[in-house]
């Protein structure tokens, strides 16, 4: 009879230890790779952007930008997948590749949201912060993809009415940026007042994630807790408003149920649960 001879206490501690460190040093790693590549995504697709920026605005040009993003947003996300052990669940977006143009709502937990939205659907105009509008790597693409910015209600009305006029979804996180109070923020008006107007639909999709990494209370610089598992789920999809306070409580209490329900049926609790990173 042969038993197994387990090695010291003090063995067993030091390899632990020496695991611990090397997926730590595994982990600063990939958020040093998922950065960078980002940068360098963005740094090669200027030349290419810029000059659709200065072209003059036409729905070709615009969806043309939409694209240059679209395809750039999912190398990136090939690129998390297979070197930064990234998993991502987005099948639920294809069946909105071919839908009619609509307004897109969704929670708004981290900063990775429109990337994972945007590398699925090529014809997608997103309400940014009016600050993103002017950032260096991100500006330029944005202006040329007909993006919006949110600090004028009026211009973003009707800016968001042409868009869904020429067939693109208008993404847009009620919330008003990124989750403070988990699992969801009160939501604002103008996802219900640019349907109304436009006389589109509205479809909700809710994202979750295995951390709260790049939420709000994530600090950049803090490594992320690897393996990341990201997914965006097609919720309920609700017709065009006519009462815009009432559809907005509609809104705010779908996407509550839907990830109340989506946190149930896991092992786990996906990110919303948890609002602080792990010290």
């Amino acid at each position: 009879m042969h038993f197994a001879i387990l090695p010291p206490a003090p063995i067993r501690r030091l390899a632990r230890q020496l695991t611990r460190g090397l997926w730590a040093a595994y982990e600063t790693l990939a958020m040093g790779l998922g950065w960078g590549t980002f940068a360098l995504l963005c740094l090669f697709a200027l030349p290419l952007v810029w000059v659709l920026s200065i072209l003059p605005s036409r729905a070709w040009v615009r969806r043309m930008a939409r694209t240059t993003i679209h395809r750039v947003f999912h190398f990136y996300l090939d690129i998390l997948r297979f070197f930064c052990s990234n998993r991502f669940d987005l099948s639920e977006l294809d069946a909105l590749k071919t839908a009619p143009a609509q307004v897109l709502i969704a929670n708004h937990p981290s900063l990775m949201d429109v990337v994972l939205i945007v590398s699925r659907l090529p014809n997608v105009v997103c309400i940014m912060k009016a600050g993103l509008m002017n950032n260096i790597l991100l500006g330029a693409a944005a202006r040329a993809a007909g993006y919006i910015r949110n600090d004028n209600p009026r211009t973003m009305l009707f800016q968001a009415h042409a868009a869904l006029k020429e067939g693109a979804h208008v993404l847009i996180f009620p919330e008003g940026g990124r989750t403070r109070h988990f699992p969801l923020d009160p939501f604002g008006k103008s996802a219900a007042l640019i349907a109304k107007q436009a006389g589109a639909p509205i479809q909700t999709v809710f994202i979750t994630c295995s951390t709260p990494y790049l939420g709000k209370h994530w600090p950049l610089w803090r490594r992320p807790a690897l393996p990341l598992r990201w997914a965006v789920h097609a919720g309920a999809r609700f017709d065009p408003p006519t009462h815009i306070s009432q559809c907005t409580q509609m809104l705010e209490a779908s996407v509550r149920a839907q990830l109340a329900l989506f946190a149930n049926s896991q092992p786990s609790p996906p990110l919303g649960v948890e609002p602080r990173p792990p010290s």
